[in-house]
């Protein structure tokens, strides 16, 4: 189908493009890499006056280090993410994540803003980045303000997000050396969203889990930070009795919605599935 009709705004800067989703209202929708708003434009799903396409403000892409924290552009594309050198050394998580994104041509041009602000509970980067600890920078009218990533979502599509907020950057800490981390993801096909995923950071001293944070992607109406999981992680060694408790905790926060990726029992399922694999794979990188 086609799109009715709309205006078209290009700013070049994030000031500019603040001032027009003030003056414009909620009549104007921000448009990043285009890959869930255009689809639902095309159905008729969302009819918005005008876009806003932030692809030009050079500001918002980029990564680099600075104050201690790795800063992400959110306008950032995923195949920046895979080839950082920056993010393959620091952060090694976020590469790796990145790949299991879609396709090519998507990760080509899509971005881990638009992934984060659009609130899709099926997107990866929500679950990525409550595991990683991150911070969220939102830039409006009234200046910047920082969220952290579990305090972000609300509901499906909904976000701390204001409507005339821009989701500028992603702050993250380095890993300490040592760090295990992974991202499993069960999907039907390449590009396809996850029916469970689970991202996992960790240490470990002395044969025992000593730090824990996982993630899990697609079994809520938002990504979750899976705490009752982690605690019974932390203090333990990975092995059959903890894993079991692992997955019997992430099975009890789990409310996946059912649609063609399965109903509610199987993607809990393998939500704790995926969880115990991405524990045993972050462990092994643990030393």
């Amino acid at each position: 189908m086609i799109p009715p009709a709309f205006a078209y705004h290009a700013p070049r800067s994030v000031g500019e493009a603040i001032s027009l989703l003030s003056s414009l209202g909620d009549d104007a929708k921000l448009l990043a890499g285009g890959h869930s708003l255009l689809p639902m434009m095309k159905l008729r799903f969302a009819q918005p006056g005008a876009l806003i396409d932030i692809n030009r403000i050079p500001e918002l892409r980029g990564i680099r280090e600075e104050g201690g924290l790795i800063r992400i552009g959110a306008m950032t594309t995923e195949s920046e993410l895979i080839v950082s050198p920056l993010l393959q050394g620091r952060v090694p998580l976020l590469p790796e994540a990145a790949q299991l994104i879609a396709d090519p041509q998507v990760r080509n041009r899509g971005t881990i803003g638009g992934d984060i602000a659009h609130g899709d509970p099926g997107n990866d980067h929500p679950a990525i980045a409550m595991a990683l600890e991150a911070t969220f920078v939102l830039q409006g009218p009234g200046g910047e303000r920082r969220v952290l990533a579990v305090d972000f979502f609300h509901g499906t599509y909904m976000t701390e997000l204001a409507e005339n907020e821009i989701l500028t950057a992603i702050l993250v800490k380095p890993f300490e050396s040592g760090t295990g981390y992974a991202y499993q993801k069960l999907k039907r096909k390449t590009g396809d969203w996850a029916t469970a995923g689970a991202a996992v950071v960790m240490r470990m001293s002395g044969g025992v889990v000593t730090e824990a944070r996982i993630g899990l992607t697609n079994v809520a109406p938002t990504a979750l930070r899976a705490r009752a999981a982690e605690a019974a992680l932390v203090g333990q060694p990975v092995n059959d009795a903890t894993l079991a408790a692992v997955g019997e905790a992430v099975r009890a926060v789990c409310d996946p919605a059912e649609d063609l990726r399965g109903d509610a029992d199987y993607k809990t399922a393998m939500a704790a599935e995926m969880t115990q694999r991405a524990v045993r794979a972050a462990a092994a990188r643990c030393h």
